[in-house]
Formats: structure tokens, sequence, C-alpha cells
């Protein structure tokens, strides 16, 4: 299945959907993302918190597709946000997957306590100069968090990766990285197990559509601009979250989705100004 793609702010082109590999790890990792590859996915997001780089490297060298068919995200961790902490594991990153490059590089998340974000942004911009990196982003990011990067660094990020679904919609985030050119992307997009998928709003436009409600989310997102990275192991569900693309949610049903956001309707909990990442 050809997957759609958009334009990042520094003219890479990137998948609208890809797959969240998050806790998809050793050889039964390997066979369910390899399947995934069969069916059409080339964006593949990881991290180096994830422990399964390697993983999704080895799936990559099995497909049999060039590198250049991918676009391969991963994320770097807060115990390396120093810049040479954060330059040594870009490149221990990209050793671990057996690759030269990455697609897309984030920052997992701000850690505005510690106060090093900046220095882990220099970084990548320096990483991605030398070919390491072909676009750089963000993760977890508020409006205050880019605005200092880019006054400091003069550099915006391509992308903001944040938690996003029927709960907890994040308007402000998204028009915020609108409003900076950023593009918005979204890690439990199907709520991660919440009741979400099971709101009366979300099964009768799966009705209508005749689709589940696993895709009814999912073009909620895109048709926000939003791009979802969901995590699916099951090969049905992994096929399913691809065949979005043949409807669209009318305008009054994206704003229906939309009223399911909750105050208190983050999965954990994780405000980015106090969470401390785990290391």
């Amino acid at each position: 299945m050809q997957v759609p793609e958009l334009t990042l702010n520094d003219g890479v082109q990137m998948p609208v959907i890809g797959l969240g590999t998050y806790q998809i790890r050793g050889g039964a990792g390997v066979n369910q993302i390899l399947a995934a590859i069969q069916d059409g996915y080339r964006s593949l997001d990881t991290a180096t918190n994830y422990d399964n780089e390697g993983a999704v490297g080895e799936a990559i060298r099995r497909s049999g597709l060039p590198r250049s068919a991918f676009f391969v995200t991963s994320k770097l961790p807060g115990k390396y946000h120093r810049y040479a902490d954060a330059t040594m594991a870009i490149q221990e990153s990209l050793y671990r997957m057996g690759l030269d490059y990455f697609d897309l590089y984030l920052i997992h998340w701000p850690l505005p306590k510690r106060n090093h974000y900046v220095e882990a942004w220099q970084a990548m911009i320096d990483a991605r100069t030398r070919g390491l990196i072909r676009s750089i982003g963000v993760s977890n990011f508020e409006p205050e968090h880019l605005d200092r990067i880019i006054q400091e660094t003069g550099v915006t990020p391509a992308v903001n990766q944040i938690e996003c679904h029927p709960y907890w919609v994040q308007e402000r985030m998204r028009q915020a990285d609108y409003d900076r050119g950023i593009v918005t992307e979204a890690w439990s997009p199907l709520g991660r197990g919440s009741a979400a998928l099971q709101e009366p709003v979300i099964r009768d436009l799966a009705g209508k559509y005749q689709k589940n409600v696993g895709q009814i989310v999912l073009r909620w997102h895109t048709q926000r601009g939003i791009v979802p990275i969901p995590k699916a192991r099951n090969l049905k569900h992994q096929r399913g979250n691809l065949d979005i693309f043949d409807f669209s949610l009318t305008e009054d049903e994206l704003a229906a989705v939309n009223a399911l956001d909750r105050p208190d309707g983050r999965i954990d909990g994780q405000d980015p100004n106090e969470y401390e990442e785990f290391d």
C-alpha cells in the first residue's frame, strides 16, 4: 500500500503515518516489523530508550529494500543531553541500527529542570551538518521550549512528536507547532488502552464509514495535519492502520471527536515541564 507523504520545513519528504515500535523487541520484534514493512510501512519510529534499535535495523536489512526506501526516526535520551554526550549517542544509535544516517532524530523529552536541551539541539544541528541526520526535531516540547531553541540557535525543528489522542486532543500544541512551521506527530495516537475507542461518537462514525474505531481515530489525526505513529504487533491491525485514505470525515465529525478532549486526558500524567525521563 502506498502511503501519502508530506513535506517538512527543511524540504524532506515524510510519510503521513508510521509504525511505532515501543515494546517491540528481539527476534519476535524483528518479524513483526518485517511484516509491517511487507505491508507497506516505510516510516519506522524507535528510540534509544526503547532498547530495540537493533531489531528495527535488522528488520530493515532483512526486508531487501534499499535504505532510501525508509524513513527512520530515533530519539535522544535525557541522560545524553550534554553536547559531547549527545554527539556520541547519535553515533552509537547509528552503529546499533547498522545505518549511516537517520531520516529524523528527536530530543525525546525537554527535561527543563536539567536545562541542557539547547546543548542537545546544537549537537543535533551539527550532526545534521555532518550528514548523520537528514531532519531534526523534538518530542514533548511545549511552546516555550520550542521558542528557546529557535531563538538560541536559529534552527526550527521539523517535527514535534507529542502525546495526542481523543482524550488529549492537543489543539493548543497543534496550533503552536503549525504557527512555527513544525509538523506535529502523535505518539499513543489511539490512547493506549483508554476507553476513547469505545466512545459512541467514534463507534457511530465507524459504522457510518464501514471502518473500525482505530481507523476513524487515525483518519481524524491525518485530517488535522497530524502524523500518527500507532504501535501494532498484530498483522491485521498493522494493515488496518494503513487503510485510512479512502474516506474523509466532515468538519462537524472532526469537531465531534475533538469534543472528547479531557483536562486530565494524559495517559500517565506526563507533563513535559515536570516529567523526569527514565534513564
